[in-house]
């Protein structure tokens, strides 16, 4: 219980700083600041998880280090739908970071509701555990076959459902998510890619916490690298935004991955494999597919 605190309590006073001090104005994020803010992220995931290895251990460690692994490459395919919203709504640079910061607020609920039921699912019903994994080859292979299609938002259904429901003002000058008009209460684009992100987290939040029981059954071990790997979104995004077109590979990647997790899972009675060799086969096709994807798109700017 003195972990949880502490963690939170890290976790909190970093959310105060950043909306609070940091970025209290809304303002362009420089490259510059985006790498400063993913590295102290990152720094902080690799100082919890030494402290996590000091208090219970190195099996507690490994599983954190695994989930934490995981939950960043997938949080890679979050950049693309950021990029797809912002685009689409035409959020300028300097109100981008704030819809992200109450975004993730909201992702960080969902994880903690979904942990919560998966981690009752599986103490009533043990071949849940199987559900998982089958739902995980699934997703992955979903994700192969969709490879190469055009995504477009211009007939998606939930902003369709918003725009038709919803008094929404295209002045987004005020940088907030509600403006009255002549009196009348109006939602501005800030709002609906809010929604919208949230949705989409929605859908994200059910692979990725899936995955992580496949490395951990202790939901406070999965919520630390959850949390941790969510955290350090925002900052990535700045700094992968621009680079998206040269992942080209990466969703190669990240479909095998959620294949053999979700494999791993299935046939886990049969051949329990050891996780620093589950783990290293992600990471090495997690590298392989980025230094493919750069190797083939070199000469593009």
């Amino acid at each position: 219980m003195t972990l949880l605190i502490v963690f939170l309590a890290i976790v909190f006073i970093m959310l105060a700083l950043d909306l609070g001090v940091f970025h209290r104005k809304a303002h362009e994020v420089s490259l510059r600041e985006a790498w400063t803010w993913t590295f102290v992220w990152i720094g902080l995931a690799v100082a919890f998880g030494g402290w996590l290895f000091y208090a219970q251990g190195s099996d507690a460690a490994i599983e954190y280090t695994s989930v934490y692994f995981i939950e960043k490459a997938l949080a890679i395919d979050n950049v693309f739908v950021f990029s797809l919203v912002f685009a689409y709504f035409a959020i300028p640079l300097k109100y981008q970071h704030k819809v992200l910061f109450w975004g993730i607020l909201g992702a960080i609920l969902f994880r903690v509701i979904f942990i919560v039921a998966g981690v009752s699912l599986l103490e009533n019903f043990a071949w849940v555990y199987y559900i998982f994994g089958a739902f995980l080859v699934y997703t992955g292979y979903m994700m192969f076959k969709n490879i190469g299609q055009e995504t477009s938002l211009e007939e998606n259904k939930t902003i369709r459902w918003l725009e038709k429901r919803l008094p929404i003002t295209q002045d987004i000058s005020s940088g907030k998510f509600t403006q009255r008009i002549n009196g009348k209460l109006f939602f501005t684009p800030l709002l609906i890619a809010l929604i919208f992100i949230e949705v989409s987290d929605i859908v994200f939040a059910v692979d990725s916490v899936a995955a992580s029981f496949a490395y951990s059954r202790d939901p406070f071990i999965i919520f630390y690298a959850n949390i941790m790997a969510i955290l350090g979104l925002r900052s990535l995004y700045f700094v992968l935004a621009n680079l998206i077109d040269r992942f080209y590979y990466l969703k190669h990647g990240l479909s095998f991955m959620l294949v053999f997790i979700g494999a791993k899972m299935i046939f886990s009675d049969v051949y329990k494999m050891p996780i620093w060799m589950s783990l290293g086969t992600i990471v090495l096709v997690i590298l392989i597919s980025v230094i493919y994807s750069f190797k083939k798109t070199r000469t593009q700017k």
